[in-house]
C-alpha cells in the first residue's frame, strides 16, 4: 500500500527504481551468456510518468493508480504499464489486454516476477542490435514517448491548411476551378 505522506512522484521513483533493479538482475542471472545481448547498451528506463485519463480531474488513488515509460534494455525495448502499488497477479499473466498510451492503443501482455510484481510490456524493439549505443538506444525511447505523448491536435495544427489544400489537389481560394 503506499502510504499517504508519499508523493506521487517519490512513489514511482522508486518504482522506477525497482523495476531498473529487476530488469539488472534479469540480465546478470538468467541471460549472462545469451547471444542476443547488445553489449553496447545497458539497463535504463526511459520517460515514466502517471498514467491517467486526462478527462478526469484527480488521479488515480492507490491500488489503481499506473505509470507508463519504455525500459531499455541490451535485449529488448519495452513499453511498459505498472502499477505504483506493487500488485502480484498471477492470472494476469500471458493475457493480452489494449491500453492507451498517448492518443494510440497498444496490446501490453501481462507479466509477473516475484521480486517486482506484477505489469504489462508491449515490446518496441527486439533485439536490440541496430542500436550502436546507449544514447541512440535512449534517444529513440524518447523519441517513441514525445510521439505518443503529443496530443493529436497538436500534431493536427502543425499541418496549414493551406499545405493541406496544395497536397490534396485543392486551391486555398474558395470557388477555385481545378
Amino acid at each position: 500500500m503506499i502510504p499517504a505522506s508519499s508523493s506521487p512522484a517519490a512513489v514511482l521513483s522508486r518504482r522506477v527504481s525497482d523495476l531498473v533493479a529487476l530488469f539488472r538482475s534479469i540480465e546478470r542471472e538468467r541471460m549472462a551468456g545469451v547471444p542476443v545481448l547488445n553489449p553496447a547498451l545497458q539497463v535504463e528506463a526511459v520517460g515514466f510518468e502517471l498514467a491517467f485519463d486526462p478527462t478526469v480531474a484527480d488521479l488515480p488513488s492507490g491500488s489503481d493508480a499506473e505509470a507508463v515509460g519504455i525500459i531499455v534494455t541490451p535485449w529488448f525495448m519495452n513499453l511498459v504499464a505498472m502499477p505504483l502499488e506493487r500488485r502480484d497477479d498471477a492470472a494476469g499473466v500471458g493475457v493480452s489486454r489494449t491500453r492507451p498510451v498517448g492518443s494510440e492503443n497498444f496490446d501490453f501482455i501481462g507479466s509477473h516476477e516475484p521480486a517486482f510484481g506484477s505489469y504489462a510490456a508491449c515490446s518496441l524493439f527486439s533485439p536490440m542490435f541496430e542500436f550502436v549505443d546507449q544514447a541512440a538506444a535512449v534517444a529513440t525511447a524518447h523519441a517513441v514517448l514525445t510521439t505518443l505523448r503529443t496530443p493529436v491536435a497538436a500534431v493536427e495544427q502543425t499541418v496549414s491548411p493551406a499545405r493541406r489544400s496544395f497536397l490534396l489537389g485543392r486551391s486555398s481560394a474558395a470557388g477555385a476551378v481545378r
